[in-house]
C-alpha cells in the first residue's frame, strides 16, 4: 500500500450539539500540542504539526462518551481518552470506539471486506488519561478479556482490548510530565482548585483564584488569559463539587485515622518495651536462680559421685590390687581405674581424693560420655 504518510485525527462529540469540549479536550485541541502529548508517550519526535489532519465526527452515539482523541500516525492507530473517575469498563468503550473507527478507516479508503485480499491496517493503540480522586497506580493495563464471565475451553477469547491508563494527578508520571509541559500544566491547575477547595472555597471561587494564580505563574496561561470564562463553565459543567468535598472530608479523616494510629502505636511500643523489660529482668532473674541451682546441684551431684569412687579405688589400691581387680570389683570399665591409679601414682605426698580428680576430671568426662 503505497499511500503517503497519513497523520489523522478524530474528536469525538455527544449527540447533544449544545455539549462543549471538556478541559482536558480543549487543552490539546491545537495541533502543536495534541503532537507534543504523542511523543512524550510514545518517545518519538515528530516535528511538524501540520501534517496532522483533524477531523471532528458529528451525531456518534457512544455511551456518553466526551473528549476523545483518535488519530493515525504512520501505521498506528491512537485513542486518547481522559477520565476524572475509574472506570474498569474502558476495555469495553475502547472496543466499540476501534470498531467505529476501523470501519469509517475501510469505506473512507474504499477497501472491500469481500475482497480476496487482506486488508492492511494501523496498529491500534489505547490510552487512558486518569486524575481521578481515588489513589491509582502510575501505569495500569485493563483487559477486556478480564471482564468475560468464563474462561474460553480452547484457550484465549477470540476477542481482546488493552487500555493503557496514565496517571495524570500532580506529582504522578514525572517523567512522562518532564517530557511534555502541556500535561503537567493540566495536572498542576487542576490540583490548584483542589487544593482552593481544601481551603473553604466555592467552587466558582476556586476556579477563579486558580485561573488568576495559573497566569500570574505561566501555567495554561495562554489557554485561561485568552478564554477564562470558557473554561471556567467547562470546569463548572464537568466538576462534580459534592463528591469533591466528600474525598476531601474522608481523605482528613484518614489522616487524622493515620497519625493516630502512628503516636498510638509509638507509646505502644514504648510502653510495651519498658514493661517488657521489666518483666523480661524478673522472670530472667527468677529461671536463672533455678536453672544456676539446678546445674549446681547436678554439677555437685556428679562430682560427688566421682569423689566417692576415687576414694574406693584408692582404698582397695592401698590393699594392694591391681586396677584390673578393682575394676571387677567396683563394676566401673578398666580405663577409668587406671587413670585413677596413675593419677594416685604421680602423686608425690599422700594421695588426695581432690586433687586427683581436677587432675583428671576432664579424661573422668569423656570417659563416662
Amino acid at each position: 500500500m503505497n499511500k503517503k504518510k497519513r497523520y489523522v485525527f478524530r474528536f469525538r462529540r455527544k449527540v447533544d450539539r449544545r455539549y462543549k469540549d471538556r478541559l482536558f479536550r480543549y487543552v490539546f485541541s491545537d495541533k502543536k500540542d495534541l503532537l507534543d502529548l504523542y511523543n512524550a508517550v510514545n518517545d518519538t519526535a515528530y516535528e511538524n504539526p501540520e501534517e496532522l489532519e483533524i477531523n471532528t465526527l458529528e451525531d456518534v452515539i457512544y455511551l456518553s462518551m466526551k473528549n476523545d482523541l483518535s488519530f493515525i500516525i504512520g501505521s498506528s492507530m491512537n485513542l486518547y481518552e481522559h477520565q476524572s473517575t475509574w472506570n474498569p469498563n474502558m476495555p469495553l468503550r475502547g472496543l466499540f470506539y476501534f470498531a467505529e473507527l476501523y470501519q469509517d478507516y475501510v469505506d473512507r479508503y474504499g477497501y472491500r471486506l469481500t475482497g480476496s485480499v487482506g486488508i492492511p491496517l494501523p496498529t491500534p493503540s489505547y490510552l487512558v488519561f486518569y486524575n481521578g480522586l481515588e489513589q491509582e497506580a502510575e501505569r495500569t493495563e485493563l483487559y477486556l478479556s478480564k471482564s468475560f464471565e468464563a474462561q474460553t475451553p480452547g484457550g484465549a477469547p477470540c476477542l481482546e482490548c488493552r487500555a493503557t491508563v496514565l496517571n495524570i494527578n500532580s506529582g504522578h508520571s514525572k517523567e512522562l510530565m518532564g517530557k511534555c509541559r502541556r500535561l503537567w500544566e493540566y495536572a498542576e491547575f487542576i490540583q490548584e482548585i483542589r487544593q482552593n477547595l481544601k481551603k473553604g472555597f466555592s467552587l466558582e471561587e476556586a476556579v477563579d483564584r486558580s485561573i488568576r494564580l495559573c497566569v500570574e505563574h505561566g501555567i495554561l496561561a495562554d489557554i485561561l488569559s485568552r478564554n477564562p470564562t470558557e473554561v471556567q463553565r467547562m470546569l463548572l459543567r464537568e466538576y462534580d463539587e459534592k463528591a469533591e468535598r466528600e474525598y476531601l472530608r474522608k481523605e482528613a479523616i484518614e489522616m487524622g485515622l493515620k497519625e493516630g494510629r502512628e503516636k498510638g502505636l509509638q507509646e505502644g511500643l514504648e510502653r510495651g518495651l519498658e514493661r517488657g523489660l521489666e518483666q523480661g529482668l524478673e522472670q530472667g532473674h527468677k529461671e536463672g536462680l533455678e536453672q544456676g541451682l539446678e546445674q549446681g546441684l547436678e554439677q555437685g551431684l556428679k562430682q560427688g559421685e566421682w569423689l566417692k569412687l576415687i576414694q574406693l579405688t584408692l582404698r582397695k589400691l592401698q590393699k594392694g590390687k591391681t586396677p584390673k581387680i578393682i575394676a571387677e570389683e567396683l563394676e566401673e570399665e578398666g580405663d577409668l581405674i587406671d587413670k585413677i591409679c596413675r593419677a594416685a601414682g604421680d602423686c608425690k605426698e599422700a594421695p588426695d581424693c581432690a586433687r586427683i580428680y581436677r587432675q583428671i576430671e576432664k579424661d573422668l568426662n569423656e570417659i563416662k560420655k
